[in-house]
């Protein structure tokens, strides 16, 4: 199927492709919606971003200064909020669109209509979300946990909207992933089994299943919220004969395998770049799609992990001790295979392949902070203080930030077919992965000396490494403006893609659209 080909298809045949804003607005092929996504998270990557510039600022000396408590607590909500459900759920979206159809060989995602549905209402909950700034009550301050009683009985008018906006993104979320499943499961190119599908497929296929799992208990428990707010009903309110604790057992069911969708699409991504730039296959593909099914099983049985601090049962908090632990195994096997996959293979180290590798160091440490956390007498020590920010920090930005700027520069010669300055990217990651270990190394220390999350205030004690961890952050924010400075340049006057876009590089055959030839002998293996 040529690329042509897939851009009219499901648009409007009678007229032929929409032209201007118009092929935006009534876009139904995979190419143009992955790409609006792709810029939508990037834009609510900066806006989330410019909200921990607030509270890094704050946080860069003690006593206040910049904003008072109350617009501090707004802001770790808003960035929380923003990063997960506008930035990193949104970009894996993206990719998704972009690749998944290239890489079975499918014309386009199988229900294009229902993909641009699900593209405009992201948008426009994003707004919704947003605009409690601009409200009586401004935006809400109750943390991107939103825990009851704090979210239904303590907070204004506009927490209302902060529903409304999570329901749109949850409708979203469902849609996109009903599309993914029914795109892998009906329109493989013949001869691609199941077990014949990069990695990257599968990882979506098992992330589409965790997102129609856990999206509607999220819906289920803010409209508990919004009942409790305004119907009188009293699910979280003790003196209606509610229970407070209940709203955290509905929030981790669904939070927690929430941390895996976000996550599992970064190991497909790792998967499938290590191999290009070691040359060699990845190693134990079976294992690692067996892996990645284990890890969506598990995530589902240790949400009490999240609540070892709130007097759960004995027998409870060993049952969640021990399945948390169980994680550890299938995660474990990723890593090795990945060092495996690696090891002795003829590497280069262009910019996709140094973001992977920091990847799986990285991904790795926040992986071990994780199995500390695991442990439910340790974690009473741990709980509520920036050793938890550290940890789920190391998992989410080199974690999954890392693992999208590397699938960017890994595919983005496909996408625009032009090349990104390589020397740039390099400087880009360099920046990215020294500072983002002095942002998110040092909260580990603060943390186990005491210091509570979510403060916007702290004791002398703290106030060196709040210091150190505040540069770090700035560090790392201005250098994600290099980034979208390396894109633009790309798209607007890179060089023409080659025709094989890494060079010596095996295994991409199902990753270029069929118009840029495939040339698997004409480059031997570089040694360098």
């Amino acid at each position: 199927m040529s690329t042509t080909a897939t851009a009219v298809e499901g648009e409007h045949h009678h007229h032929g492709p929409a032209k201007g804003i118009g092929r935006w607005l009534f876009a139904t092929n995979h190419k143009d919606i992955g790409t609006m996504y792709l810029w939508t998270a990037l834009a609510m990557f900066f806006l989330g971003g410019a909200f921990a510039m607030v509270i890094r600022m704050e946080l860069f000396q003690p006593g206040l200064q910049l904003v008072n408590p109350d617009w501090f607590n707004r802001m770790f909500t808003m960035h929380g909020l923003v990063m997960v459900f506008g930035a990193i759920m949104p970009a894996w979206v993206g990719f998704a669109n972009w690749q998944i159809p290239l890489m079975i060989g499918a014309p386009d995602m199988a229900m294009p209509r229902m993909n641009l549905l699900s593209y405009w209402l992201l948008p426009v909950a994003l707004l919704v979300l947003v605009s409690t700034f601009f409200m009586e009550g401004n935006a809400p301050a109750f943390g991107w946990t939103f825990y009851a009683p704090l979210s239904t009985t303590f907070a204004p008018d506009t927490a209302d909207f902060f529903i409304f906006g999570v329901h749109l993104l949850g409708i979203s979320s469902i849609m996109g992933a009903i599309n993914v499943i029914a795109t892998i499961v009906n329109l493989r190119a013949p001869g691609m089994t199941l077990m014949k599908m990069p990695m990257f497929v599968w990882t979506w296929l098992i992330t589409a299943f965790l997102l129609i799992a856990v999206m509607p208990v999220l819906a289920g428990v803010v409209t508990m919220m919004l009942t409790d707010r305004n119907f009188g009903t009293a699910f979280f309110d003790a003196s209606g004969g509610g229970d407070p604790l209940m709203f955290q057992h509905i929030f981790w069911f669904f939070g927690h395998p929430e941390v895996y969708i976000m996550i599992l699409p970064s190991f497909g991504v790792v998967s499938q770049i290590l191999p290009t730039f070691a040359r060699k296959p990845l190693f134990g593909y079976a294992s690692m799609v067996y892996a990645t099914g284990a890890i969506a099983f598990l995530s589902f049985i240790v949400w009490g992990h999240h609540m070892f601090a709130t007097g759960l049962p004995l027998a409870g908090e060993l049952y969640f001790m021990y399945a948390t632990m169980l994680i550890a195994v299938p995660t474990g096997v990723k890593i090795f295979n990945w060092a495996a996959t690696m090891w002795r293979g003829s590497m280069t180290f262009e910019a996709p392949m140094l973001f992977s590798i920091a990847f799986v160091f990285l991904f790795t440490i926040g992986g071990l902070t994780g199995l500390m956390m695991a442990m439910g007498p340790a974690d009473m020590q741990y709980h509520s203080t920036y050793f938890i920010v550290a940890h789920f920090h190391y998992t989410l930005v080199p974690g999954a930030v890392f693992a999208l700027m590397a699938g960017t520069y890994y595919w983005l010669p496909i996408w625009c077919g032009r090349m990104y300055d390589e020397k740039l990217a390099k400087i880009h990651f360099w920046l990215s992965a020294i500072s983002v270990n002095v942002l998110f190394f040092p909260q580990h220390f603060v943390g186990l000396a005491g210091m509570p999350r979510r403060v916007p205030d702290y004791p002398l004690q703290f106030a060196d490494f709040n210091m150190i961890i505040s540069i770090g952050g700035f560090v790392y924010g201005l250098s994600q403006l290099m980034f979208v400075y390396i894109v633009v340049k790309a798209i607007r006057s890179g060089k023409p893609t080659p025709d094989q876009v890494w060079e010596g590089a095996k295994g991409l055959e199902w990753e270029l659209p069929n118009p840029l030839p495939f040339h698997t002998h004409t480059t031997p293996p570089r040694v360098d």
